[in-house]
């Protein structure tokens, strides 16, 4: 059953190669065959990043200013019922239209669950919110506060500058539909029933509420009677019929 979920995160200062590490599983997130990455990419780089998203995440750390985002994040959950071309395909799809010429960098994990067993693939999306221009900098300065007189003179202009939260929550909900539409799209075209919807409950007409995300530490911290009301509950809302 495909299930949707999207969330946006930010990333201080100080964090970014930290969890670039993590989300590639390298350094000391690396492991043997066991590891769940399936796939990682990136793309718009600068030139002194010399092809390597991490050496970029570094200069963001070291560089972007005290109190700004050194990088964004989106998690998303990839449909059981697509392979693993078709979840790189989707997730490529998105960056092109949410994240265009902005640098990214992607990975693709597949874990099994903590309860219930079962495959949990999803995509770690990074990306800097510094809109590349004309210009070439050097990284101690591409970080810098953007200067709109002489752009040169300055850093990259941030994409999220100015905006009020209305705007950003506005952004963010046609995002969310503009991903629904993308795993809709793949799963129709590849011959699935099964649809996401991006939707909250309550617009949806749902009188449950929707579950917390628990992740593996929480889940260890769960009794054997917890995990197993947690099961009996997702089966009676995988059970129930939906609204019309």
């Amino acid at each position: 059953m495909a299930i949707f979920h999207f969330s946006l995160k930010s990333g201080r200062k100080g964090s970014a190669a930290n969890h670039a590490n993590y989300i590639a599983r390298k350094g000391k997130y690396s492991s043997d065959e066991s590891s769940d990455l399936k796939a990682t990419a990136h793309g718009n780089l600068p030139d002194w990043a010399e092809n390597d998203p991490v050496t970029f995440w570094r200069k963001a750390d070291s560089y972007e200013r005290a109190n700004g985002a050194a990088y964004r994040e989106y998690v998303v959950a990839l449909p059981n019922e697509l392979t693993l071309e078709q979840h790189r395909q989707v997730v490529q799809e998105f960056i092109e239209k949410e994240i265009g010429n902005k640098p990214y960098h992607y990975a693709i994990h597949d874990p099994q669950a903590s309860i219930g067993g079962g495959q949990q693939p999803h995509a770690h999306v990074m990306y800097s919110d510094r809109l590349p221009d004309e210009f070439v900098r050097a990284p101690e300065l591409h970080f810098k506060r953007y200067n709109s007189h002489d752009p040169e003179l300055g850093g990259c202009k941030k994409d999220s500058g100015g905006k009020d939260r209305g705007s950003v929550r506005e952004k963010l909900i046609e995002q969310r539909e503009t991903w629904a539409t993308i795993l809709n799209t793949a799963l129709e075209q590849s011959g699935h029933s099964d649809r996401v919807d991006h939707r909250s409950h309550r617009d949806r007409g749902l009188v449950h509420a929707p579950e917390k995300h628990i992740g593996q530490y929480g889940v260890k911290k769960m009794s054997e009677t917890e995990k197993s009301q947690l099961k009996q509950s997702r089966q009676r809302r995988a059970d129930s019929p939906s609204p019309q």
